[in-house]
């Protein structure tokens, strides 16, 4: 428990009179990841102090100074290229996935960058990414670690077959579920601890 950088994260989000929910949507985190972060029972990596700091308006490296980050912990990407599909696909993986650090991307080149500073264990990809492809960044991501489970989100099913000439391990229809996610992780090719349950 970081009961300094907890308390420090709860002040600076008053201070901006921010509630836990809206500070969580400017993050493309659920508000039970802040709320977490300030309990102190789960830290931010090195790319959420950095978006906390611009949030908020804080130093970063004064942040950075008050978290000590666990190693432990999988990271998990999503990425999305609607909000408000992002948002309702957050909710679902921390329900599925408590102790997993889940963060959302809008943009396919701000998930790479992402990918490069933190170790990515599991990617949920959308496939149409405006004038992206999320095929595309499936390849990207594993460039960047080979070893990342790739599972891929789409409302057409139609899109199966091209995702499967990929090195994914997964692919699930929308609306996500959180049953469809755990389901989901029983089948992953590289195994990790998410908190979801059967493992």
């Amino acid at each position: 428990m970081n009961a300094n950088f907890a308390e420090t994260l709860r002040k600076l989000r008053e201070e901006k009179g921010l509630t836990q929910k809206q500070l969580g949507k400017q993050m493309f985190v659920n508000h039970s990841t802040i709320a977490r972060w300030e309990n102190g029972t789960r830290l931010p990596d090195a790319a959420m102090i950095s978006r906390l700091a611009r949030n908020l308006g804080a130093d970063v490296n004064t942040l950075f100074q008050l978290v000590g980050r666990s190693e432990d912990i999988p990271n998990v990407l999503v990425v999305d290229d609607s909000r408000v599909i992002l948002t309702e696909n957050l909710a679902v993986l921390e329900e599925a996935m408590p102790d997993a650090a889940i963060t959302g991307f809008v943009w396919p080149g701000e998930a790479v960058e992402y990918a490069k500073m933190n170790r990515i264990a599991l990617a949920f990809l959308d496939i149409e990414l405006g004038t992206s492809s999320g095929l595309d960044l499936c390849k990207k991501l594993l460039e960047v670690n080979p070893l990342t489970n790739i599972v891929f989100l789409t409302a057409y099913a139609d899109y199966a077959i091209n995702a499967w000439g990929t090195m994914a391990c997964g692919f699930l229809l929308k609306p996500l579920t959180a049953d469809a996610v755990r389901d989901q992780l029983k089948r992953l090719r590289y195994p990790l601890r998410t908190g979801g349950g059967d493992e």
